[in-house]
């Protein structure tokens, strides 16, 4: 059989222009190299437990549209991402809020805390020259130290005196008790997990799981007038610019035989001894209930390592550096001239995406295609 569209990848940007073309009538082949559909928001029931493998996802959108497209789907509950940080046994409230500065520095009022926060910004007068002054400049001496320096150099393998101040665009600061740390009009969790939400998307669609397209390339092509390509953009031309370079992230998983391991789905260690970024508990992202609504006796928590990426590993967020744009920019270069494939999603435009906007970016581009 002959199809219209090959689109390699069941994530979301698969998932969704699968689904617009056939609503436009089209005729849809999706593979995936995983032995499972929903690419890196896959959840998989443990104990009743929807646990998010591939790190937390908590979906948050100011776009009515992708909300309205979201939720055709799946029904969203009200979730809201107020994690806590965790220095040496010391918790504090993140986003930085008047919870924050009340512990840090005992102080009341939004001018107490603006004051306090000026004074220690004053340490850099210059243009910072690091992420360690970038960060300084935006929140002062304290919750740098506590909150943001152990944190981001685990995260990114290296001292904060050596990364570059671009990282830390702005550290929002506010002087209110809000703990909601997405400003999003819309956010919440498809009630069921991901996987379901995905498999709502794909419905009717043929789906080939276990299929590596890189191995088989011609032969499938061969299936289909159009490629949609959510693989990585170097694998796809066999490398011969050279290799992107991404961070990597891996994850301790535990089931435990206790009802509540800390209380909140996200906790994080900003302390640089502690050898993971943050630990997961999965349960808290549906509120420790059940899809019939039972509270769950057990728990599930995942310890979360930051790691340098290499070939093998699965590949998590695009290093943004000049090496890596212009590398992007040559193989971006390339896929233009493919007139047969689209490349898109985090992999195929090595771009660090939300998931709303990849949702967005799905929804646009098969607009174009399909129109």
């Amino acid at each position: 059989m002959k199809y219209d569209y090959l689109i390699v990848g069941a994530g979301l940007y698969g998932a969704v222009f699968a689904q617009e073309a056939k609503k436009a009538g089209k005729s849809v082949l999706v593979i995936d190299k995983r032995p499972h559909i929903a690419g890196n928001v896959y959840t998989e029931d443990v104990e009743g437990i929807h646990v998010h493998k591939y790190g937390a996802h908590i979906f948050h959108t100011n776009n009515k549209k992708v909300w309205d497209y979201v939720t055709q789907f799946a029904v969203f509950n009200r979730f809201t991402n107020s994690p806590v940080a965790n220095y040496r046994g010391e918790l504090y409230s993140l986003p930085f809020n008047m919870y924050t500065f009340n512990k840090m520095w005992g102080v009341v009022t939004p001018e107490e805390a603006a004051a306090k926060i000026a004074e220690q910004r004053r340490e850099i007068s210059g243009e910072p020259q690091n992420l360690e002054e970038q960060a300084i400049s935006l929140v002062g001496r304290d919750i740098f130290e506590k909150l943001v320096k152990g944190y981001t150099e685990k995260q990114w393998g290296r001292d904060c005196k050596d990364l570059p101040a671009f990282i830390i665009k702005r550290l929002p600061v506010r002087l209110t008790f809000d703990n909601n740390y997405f400003n999003a009009l819309y956010q919440g969790i498809p009630m069921g997990g991901y996987t379901r939400m995905v498999a709502g998307m794909l419905e009717g669609i043929e789906v080939r799981l276990g299929v590596d397209y890189l191995e088989n390339r011609e032969e499938l092509d061969r299936l289909a007038e159009r490629v949609v390509y959510t693989g990585p953009i170097d694998a796809f031309f066999g490398f011969r610019l050279g290799t992107l370079e991404y961070r990597s992230v891996r994850f301790e998983t535990e089931l435990l035989d206790i009802p509540n391991f800390q209380g909140n789905a996200a906790v994080n260690y900003t302390d640089r001894e502690t050898p993971w970024t943050r630990i997961i508990e999965h349960k808290w992202f549906e509120f420790g209930k059940d899809d019939e609504g039972n509270d769950l006796p057990k728990t599930v928590i995942s310890r979360e390592f930051s790691s340098e990426w290499k070939p093998g590993d699965e590949p998590y967020y695009p290093v943004n550096d000049a090496k890596n744009g212009a590398l992007y920019a040559a193989y971006k270069n390339l896929a233009e001239q493919e007139k047969k494939v689209i490349f898109g999603g985090r992999l195929g435009e090595y771009k660090y995406y939300d998931m709303d906007a990849v949702i967005a970016a799905a929804l646009e581009m098969s607009e174009k295609e399909l129109r």
